[in-house]
């Protein structure tokens, strides 16, 4: 009865931000009574590398993703913890897109300096080179000195390493990632890769909620792929998760975004963002919808308790060498000036705009667009 009445607490009543807000990165402010810490937090959609990125990117001497982040990288690195879902595998040569991923190690190189701090891993690709993708991706993250969670090469660096802490500017904050499956590939011995499994979740949440963090953010891999609306499976893992301890979700895998809320819980007088899906980061998916995805930023604000202070999406859009012209693939965010664009890619970028405005319009609850530069 408990559990049933939490659910029915748990209701949206919190605007998040004001539109063309600028989310402050790193303030301390101040007041008569108590000083306040801040931690601005950025998630980014799916980092993926099909075989025409690849393509694209090489070069007589290896491969150059620089100019891939170029409009983005400001914004990633204004963050003081930037987050992104590594849909790939760096599972050496030879290198490939769909089905089984393996990116050039240059791509790792130019997430990093791009600005993003953390990758998250558990996804339906992670095993698409095997155990020793899975084992060689990890190598590099490690050797990259970025931060990864979601698979692991054995279960002691799990219990290491998960969940995945972020202690800055005064925060403590726990990062949980799981996904649905691993396209029928199975993990090889001594290999873990954490899967949407209510009893491994709840264990690990209960263990989590012994470190006392300030939050606890889950990243999901779930959904349905192409489907702009979340499914009931979706909604009801939220709701799990959420009376289960959880403070945030933010979701990935469809390929698309999905619609975005702040809830409230009325008995812990807290509130909860769930972002069900950021859509793809970078890729060469050309579907409509699929060519572009959101970054997510959230600030944290911290005195006696920890709060949401601020929250909202930003749109980009990936320009394809097909439409662009140009020799690589190139992100923007969705104010870009477009006067260099070809016309095709201004209709391309002014179509996603246009159908994520008006889904996020009718069916975001409480968060708002921002832009950056």
């Amino acid at each position: 009865m408990k559990t049933l009445l939490r659910l029915l607490a748990i209701l949206p009543l919190f605007a998040c931000n004001n539109s063309n807000a600028q989310i402050p990165s790193d303030t301390i402010r101040t007041d008569s009574i108590v000083q306040k810490q801040t931690i601005t937090l950025l998630f980014a959609g799916d980092l993926m590398q099909h075989q025409a990125q690849i393509d694209a990117a090489r070069t007589s001497t290896g491969y150059n993703y620089t100019n891939c982040f170029e409009h983005v990288r400001k914004e990633i690195s204004a963050a003081d913890v930037a987050i992104g879902n590594l849909e790939v595998t760096l599972g050496g040569k030879p290198y490939a897109g769909y089905p089984a991923f393996s990116a050039p190690d240059e791509y790792l190189q130019a997430i990093k300096e791009a600005g993003f701090d953390v990758l998250t891993f558990a996804n339906n690709h992670c095993l698409d080179r095997g155990k020793s993708g899975l084992e060689r991706t990890i190598l590099l993250m490690d050797s990259a000195a970025i931060g990864y969670l979601g698979a692991y090469a054995n279960p002691d660096v799990r219990q290491q390493k998960y969940p995945y802490l972020i202690e800055k500017n005064g925060f403590r904050i726990a990062l949980l990632n799981y996904t649905y499956g691993t396209n029928g590939i199975k993990a090889v011995s001594p290999n873990v890769v954490n899967y949407i499994e209510k009893a491994v979740m709840e264990q690990d949440i209960n263990q989590t909620l012994t470190l006392l963090p300030d939050v606890i953010i889950a990243c999901m891999h779930w959904g349905e792929e192409y489907v702009s609306l979340p499914s009931k499976q979706q909604r009801e893992l939220a709701d799990w998760l959420l009376t289960k301890g959880v403070t945030h979700i933010i979701g990935a895998h469809p390929h698309v975004v999905q619609p975005m809320e702040v809830r409230t819980d009325s008995i812990a007088d807290s509130k909860h963002i769930v972002v069900y899906s950021m859509g793809n980061l970078i890729s060469n998916m050309s579907k409509r919808g699929t060519d572009g995805g959101i970054f997510f930023k959230m600030t944290l604000e911290k005195d006696s308790v920890t709060r949401v202070a601020d929250c909202g999406y930003s749109l980009v859009w990936t320009d394809r060498p097909a439409i662009s012209g140009k020799q690589n693939y190139v992100l923007y965010p969705a104010n870009h000036p477009t006067d260099s664009l070809t016309e095709t890619s201004r209709n391309k970028l002014s179509i996603f705009t246009k159908d994520a405005r008006k889904l996020f319009e009718e069916h975001n609850i409480g968060i708002e667009e921002y832009f950056f530069h």
